[in-house]
């Protein structure tokens, strides 16, 4: 699997670059917000993830992007068949089933790579389709296949990670010619689901938190808590911060999941306005890159591969800086390349490493 020497010259060094940037300042903020905790030691396990994560982003982008496409029916089946059995047989870990115990403890969360796999069918049954234009009955095959493998780790209960193959399937949709009267058809429906979902499927502490995120005061020891405990930390940052290890919030316990979903509050607070915008721009130049691969791409495929992972790095990097400021309810939705997370930090490498691929072979014949 040795890569072509001449498409060395095409990899973008500035994309993998920043990625590699926010990860150092992952481990850092992960240092610094466990510091005073009894959870020590999580950043050199997080630098391991990272080490392996390389090294899978490396195989990725010798494959060429196509034969990974061409496969993804079969890592499609393989991808539901470890999500239905983490349902029925993962161990129950604070009242979810996210996780696969792999040999000495090890756990996976195979909602993350199923991300990534749904990316690659939908990128191929959208480019298989050949039509200038899509309405609803061309939706069905793909929206059916994204939809399941969403209400599988919806169950679990996941409803973060099931949410970022919204933006997927709708950006990919869209770029594939999706009319405009069939977009208005996907929004009702998403509607009369989102309904559904309301009354019979979201349990009572999801509702809290939708409850909590209107009025934090209605449970603030409660529901209400992290999103309270946020803002104080986000906002007390200030323009510089106030220095490395020197967050009140977090170095005294009061910000929970301080290392995963809430590490940028932890960076806020530490690092303040000036952090904030240096994190927020790599992001974006990150974000920028992306879209600009899949513009840039060869074929079809290729766009909408790169377009796709683009929007579930998108959603969730926009949707974990708006719930870490208050802004939409609080999930359990990682930030990419940061979060404390071997899965978390695997998922976000083979993404880099997959639009880095297609960007690479844009001009190879």
């Amino acid at each position: 699997m040795a890569i072509d020497r001449r498409l060395l010259f095409n990899i973008d060094w500035g994309f993998l670059g920043a990625a590699l940037i926010l990860m150092g300042i992952g481990v850092a903020t992960i240092f610094s917000a466990t510091f005073a905790g009894r959870n020590t030691g999580l950043e050199i396990k997080q630098l391991y993830a990272i080490v392996l994560g390389v090294v899978g982003l490396l195989v990725v982008v010798s494959l060429d992007y196509r034969r990974l496409v061409d496969r993804a029916p079969v890592l499609y089946l393989a991808a539901v068949g470890v999500l239905v059995y983490v349902l029925a047989f993962g161990p129950r870990i604070a009242g979810t089933r996210r996780w696969f115990m792999g040999p000495g403890g090890f756990q996976v969360q195979p909602s993350e790579f199923a991300k990534l796999v749904a990316a690659l069918l939908v990128a191929k049954l959208f480019a298989e389709a050949k039509k200038e234009t899509l309405g609803l009955f061309d939706l069905l095959v793909p929206g059916a296949a994204v939809g399941l493998m969403a209400v599988l780790i919806a169950a679990e209960p996941d409803l973060g990670t099931a949410f970022t193959l919204v933006p997927l399937f709708l950006t990919v949709a869209f770029l594939a010619g999706l009319r405009v009267r069939a977009i208005v058809g996907v929004f009702l429906v998403m509607m009369v689901v989102g309904s559904l979902g309301w009354m019979f499927a979201l349990k009572e502490y999801q509702k809290s938190r939708i409850y909590t995120f209107l009025d934090p005061n209605l449970d603030p020891r409660g529901a209400g808590y992290q999103k309270i405990q946020s803002e104080i930390a986000v906002g007390s940052g200030g323009v510089v911060g106030k220095g490395y290890k020197q967050g009140t919030q977090s170095q005294l316990g009061y910000l929970p999941a301080r290392h995963t979903d809430f590490i940028f509050s932890v960076l806020a607070e530490e690092n303040g306005f000036v952090g904030v915008v240096a994190v927020l721009g790599l992001y974006m130049f990150i974000l920028w890159r992306a879209f600009e691969t899949a513009q840039m791409a060869r074929d079809r495929v290729g766009a909408f591969l790169a377009a796709g992972i683009a929007a579930i790095l998108s959603f969730q990097v926009i949707y974990n800086v708006a719930m870490v400021a208050g802004l939409v309810p609080v999930k359990g939705l990682p930030l990419p390349l940061m979060s404390y997370g071997g899965s978390s930090v695997l998922s976000s490498l083979f993404a880099v490493g997959l639009i880095l691929n297609v960007r690479m072979r844009r001009f190879v014949n």
